[in-house]
């Protein structure tokens, strides 16, 4: 019987890393196009990465602060099921984007305590899923992977009218409790399922969906 957790890989940048993910149980893999981070992938090796994935499983591009140039060139160039928001961007500039691109649009926020749940829920209405995130420290290069967990019990209990996807610190042998305290159907790594940043490692990623799909 399949489990209903679905598992998001991100910062994917080789196929054996896609195909590890895919054979693990991963239903989402995440193509990063943010240049500062170690996971970055170019348009051309995106778009081979994309064309390479198996049918049904859903390719999501992470950009930060996107101008609309940006992701014209990225949509026009990769095959993307999802547009992944990971910066500041206004619910309006989310909305905008959906239009624009007919695309889904999950929009990441950044929690460290009770304050920033109110932001989730302002973009409950603009956006096709939310990704509950740890908030990068002030000092931070980027505005996630850091591997950093905040305090699950923040929004134990909530449900928000869309789907949601939990990030931020999650490894093999923490995400259990952490779908247990919070009852999410949906997570996604990066950094935990590497044995450098940006390699991915297929064990490490067996051993997480394993832990992840034994719900």
């Amino acid at each position: 019987m399949p489990s209903n957790i679905n598992v998001k890989i991100c910062g994917v940048t080789r196929a054996q890393d896609i195909d590890a993910s895919v054979k693990a149980g991963a239903r989402y893999i995440g193509l990063n196009f943010f240049p500062k981070s170690p996971r970055y992938a170019t348009l051309e090796q995106a778009q081979a990465l994309a064309l390479g994935t198996a049918e049904g499983i859903c390719k999501v591009g992470l950009v930060v602060n996107p101008t609309d140039a940006e992701l014209d060139a990225l949509t026009g160039t990769v095959p993307l099921d999802m547009i992944q928001l990971h910066g500041g961007e206004t619910p309006e500039r989310v909305a905008e984007i959906k239009q624009r691109y007919g695309l889904p649009v999950m929009k990441a926020v950044g929690v460290a305590g009770a304050d920033d749940l109110l932001a989730l829920d302002r973009y409950t209405q603009v956006a096709d899923q939310l990704l509950v995130d740890t908030k990068p420290p002030k000092d931070a290069a980027l505005p996630g992977g850091n591997g950093l967990a905040f305090d699950w019990s923040l929004i134990a209990g909530r449900r928000w009218s869309l789907p949601w996807m939990l990030a931020g610190g999650l490894n093999a042998d923490t995400v259990a409790e952490a779908i247990r305290v919070t009852g999410a159907r949906q997570v996604d790594l990066s950094s935990a399922v590497e044995s450098a940043p940006g390699v991915k490692d297929a064990g490490l990623i067996q051993a997480f969906c394993d832990a992840a799909l034994a719900d």
